[in-house]
């Protein structure tokens, strides 16, 4: 981030459907360049909030500028934006090219341009000179999905918006398109804001991620921030799996009867802002989890606790252990790297360690 201007700049928008309110005092801002995506659950606002960008929408309260300029009350096709939506609209009576060049036959735009584009936007995409006379009805999932993105970007607009446009697609597909949209977004340089409810797609995409619930952005910040370092402990558990552990807070100083460290000891860059008072719960990530299967003790730096294998699942490359520790309310999630043999069987008796320095202090529910 660069002290630059933002290119979308929104504050205190309110969004009320008659009565009901869907957006609560929404400020945003998106750098030139930047890949934002919105994660919630349903119904938070996100698709709402991407609307409002686009011009589908107008917000009831705020401001909202783009390129420094005010953009409230502006239809999507006067704003420098463009919106790919999860169903594609593809024309279906039009081929690949005219498809593509439809924008650019709104603006008038001379046909030497229109094909020196097109031929750039195909390329980009990935689509072959040969696809330019199908139709969408010829083409794969992924294929309408490619026409969809080159046809929204041939205008060249400052903003693209994303609307869960990867959802239809099954997962090995998904997993290309996500490739070649990172790759899209370093080639051209615009700025993204992508709404998606795939958690590792936002984390793999974004260069920051904005976590809504019930109308209200609750955090604002790189995908490393959010995972390692969410703002509350409903943010920990939307993004990604976790463990919480809850404790007793003196001080610095955390205690739980089953969990055992030699120094029981936090920083203060280990309590999150959402923490108040003398209990809260501990946070550590699966993959930060090490499990043994011999007595472990705990180190200066280390933690220790003991339970009993409840369940384990191979998903091949890790295999996910859910261990029941007296004292915890949910068993304990560990992932380990992946074996022809798992390490541990069901009801089996283990050990847990990490670093004390890998926890991370959150607030009660």
């Amino acid at each position: 981030m660069t002290d630059a201007a933002p290119i979308i700049d929104a504050s205190g928008i309110d969004k009320f459907y008659e009565s009901f309110q869907a957006l609560f005092d929404i400020s945003l801002q998106v750098m030139d360049g930047e890949f934002v995506a919105l994660v919630g659950p349903s119904g938070c606002g996100k698709t709402s909030l991407l609307k409002i960008l686009a011009g589908f929408e107008q917000p009831t309260k705020g401001k909202l500028e783009i390129q420094g300029k005010s953009v409230v009350g502006l239809p999507p096709s006067q704003r420098p934006t463009r919106m790919v939506f999860q169903k594609l609209a593809l024309f279906p009576h039009k081929s690949v090219r005219d498809n593509i060049a439809f924008p650019l036959k709104l603006a008038k735009v001379d046909m030497a341009e229109q094909d020196a584009r097109i031929a750039e936007m195909m390329d980009l995409m990935h689509l072959p000179e040969s696809y330019a006379s199908r139709y969408p009805a010829q083409l794969s999932g992924g294929e309408q999905q490619r026409v969809a993105l080159a046809r929204s970007m041939i205008s060249r607009p400052s903003v693209l918006l994303l609307d869960e446009p990867l959802s239809a697609l099954d997962v090995k597909l998904k997993k290309v398109l996500q490739t070649e949209i990172k790759h899209l977004h370093r080639t051209i340089g615009t700025s993204f804001v992508h709404v998606t409810h795939d958690l590792e797609e936002a984390m793999m995409l974004a260069d920051r991620i904005c976590v809504m619930r019930k109308g209200r952005i609750l955090q604002n910040g790189s995908p490393s921030d959010i995972y390692y370092r969410p703002a509350d402990a409903f943010v920990a558990g939307f993004i990604g799996e976790t463990n919480l552990i809850p404790v007793q807070i003196d001080g610095a100083a955390f205690a739980n009867p089953v969990l055992k460290c030699a120094a029981p000891m936090l920083e203060e860059a280990q309590f999150s802002p959402s923490h108040a008072g003398s209990t809260g719960l501990l946070m550590i990530r699966p993959e930060l989890i090490t499990m043994h299967i011999k007595d472990a003790k705990p180190g200066n730096d280390t933690c220790i606790m003991t339970g009993q294998v409840e369940e384990f699942f191979i998903k091949g490359a890790s295999i996910q252990y859910r261990i029941t520790v007296d004292g915890v309310r949910e068993p304990m999630i560990v992932d380990v790297l992946g074996t022809a043999i798992p390490p541990a069987d069901v009801a089996q008796r283990v050990w847990l360690s990490f670093a004390r320095s890998d926890l991370y202090l959150l607030g009660e529910y």
